[in-house]
């Protein structure tokens, strides 16, 4: 059958560093994607955290198409009828180049795959891999449709939904229990309305967070994203919340709840929906990580469980650009030994445990088991919504001092044993 020395499975931002790092070095590459484009399938909010993949390809950076250097950070925590918004504005944001910039995805991914191309690899679109292909328990390339293409290396970066590496026994088959389901619109407004919403200077931008009443208590939350003229609202609920709840609520119309609210309603004033998707997204965390390397074969990005939430933090595209890196340089490596092993190709797996992916991972081992406490999706944002509108509400009657205002709040919501109890839980996030 035909033949080339890699094949990249998937588009995206994992599959086309990886591709990038190998042609760039002169190897064969084939990419090939399901949708109609490198992008069109993706669904991320979307933020890339950049401090962390500038040493990965340096080149690319200064030109990719971000959209917005992020310069607030919101977290927005909803009760029923209240909310509590935490600002946080600082120089250092952007000292030294951002740490982050919004994204759209579809625009980031076209532009990588030309760069992809201008090294020398094919990307072919509307190419759905049915099967990988193996002999002897190795990998030898894959088949698509009525055709068979042998590689001497396949990276699977298929995405979140593993359906060919969990059929070919490279990785388990997801379970709702660590996988999330995300809804986004992206809302067209003016540079100047977004800015002025979010008290930008001209080319900033801003992230927002929301948890609480928002997901009725499910856990999950949703965000917003400042483009330059336009923004990406989501939402992002838990798959198996939502198998257990028998109240006929269905996901999409979270969002569309959302949207309504009266906190919401004056941030998407005179926008116009231009977009709307949803995409299943990987929460278990790194022990949800497979195999990262076997016998002709890679597995990186959402594929390999590369992404995690962390309440005020959550990344994912970064992880998928390193994966892809280390992959390339990993099978360049193999190839020049002559050995496309699991023995030949492991020193991918060791530059992960070494980087900041799998450590960051490991960091955040504890997170995924202290997000299925619904306490934290119900009982705390109300709870510190009720404390400070207690100190801000002056009533008829004379008012007891500041402290005591506050104390009482604290010892109402916040000294208790379930608390205690939920204190001890976190000490290790």
């Amino acid at each position: 059958m035909e033949s080339v020395e890699c094949i990249v499975v998937g588009g995206g931002l994992a599959g086309l560093s990886a591709a990038y790092g190998l042609a760039e070095a002169g190897l064969e590459v084939m990419v090939l994607e399901r949708g109609d484009y490198s992008g069109a399938k993706n669904v991320t909010g979307g933020r890339l955290y950049v401090k962390p993949i500038r040493g990965f390809y340096p080149e690319l950076w200064d030109e990719a198409p971000f959209e917005r250097p992020v310069a607030r950070e919101l977290v927005t925590m909803m009760a029923d009828g209240a909310h509590t918004t935490v600002e946080i504005a600082s120089d250092r944001f952007l000292e030294g180049g951002p740490q982050s910039y919004t994204v759209v995805r579809a625009k980031l991914d076209q532009w990588l795959a030309d760069k992809v191309m201008e090294k020398g690899a094919m990307v072919v679109p509307n190419m759905k891999v049915d099967e990988l292909l193996r002999k002897d328990g190795r990998v030898i390339g894959i088949r698509a449709g009525g055709d068979e293409i042998g590689a001497d290396v396949v990276v699977v970066a298929e995405g979140v939904l593993r359906l060919l590496s969990s059929a070919a026994g490279l990785a388990a088959q997801p379970q709702p229990r660590h996988h999330a389901l995300g809804y986004k619109e992206v809302i067209e407004l003016p540079a100047g309305v977004i800015e002025d919403r979010w008290h930008l200077n001209p080319g900033e931008g801003a992230a927002q967070l929301f948890m609480g009443d928002c997901t009725r208590g499910m856990m999950g939350g949703a965000f917003l994203y400042t483009n330059k003229e336009s923004i990406a609202l989501g939402m992002v609920v838990g798959m198996e919340d939502m198998r257990r709840r028998r109240d006929g609520t269905e996901s999409w119309q979270l969002l569309d709840a959302f949207k309504e609210l009266p906190q919401i309603r004056p941030l998407i004033a005179g926008g116009t929906a231009a977009e709307y998707s949803a995409h299943a997204v990987p929460e278990g965390g790194i022990t949800q990580v497979p195999r990262l390397a076997g016998d002709g074969y890679v597995v990186a990005g959402d594929t390999a469980g590369l992404s995690f939430n962390a309440l005020v933090t959550v990344r994912g595209m970064d992880f998928a650009v390193a994966s892809g890196y280390y992959a390339a340089e990993a099978i360049k490596k193999a190839k020049a030994a002559g050995d496309c092993s699991a023995a030949g190709l492991a020193s991918y797996e060791q530059s992960l445990r070494s980087s900041f992916v799998l450590r960051d991972l490991e960091t955040a081992r504890n997170i995924p088991g202290v997000m299925e406490n619904p306490r934290l999706f119900t009982h705390y944002p109300a709870a510190v919504g009720r404390l400070l509108e207690s100190v801000y509400t002056v009533g008829e009657q004379p008012q007891a001092g500041l402290v005591k205002k506050a104390w009482n709040g604290v010892r109402r919501d916040f000294l208790s044993l379930a608390t205690l109890r939920d204190a001890w839980s976190m000490r290790k996030i």
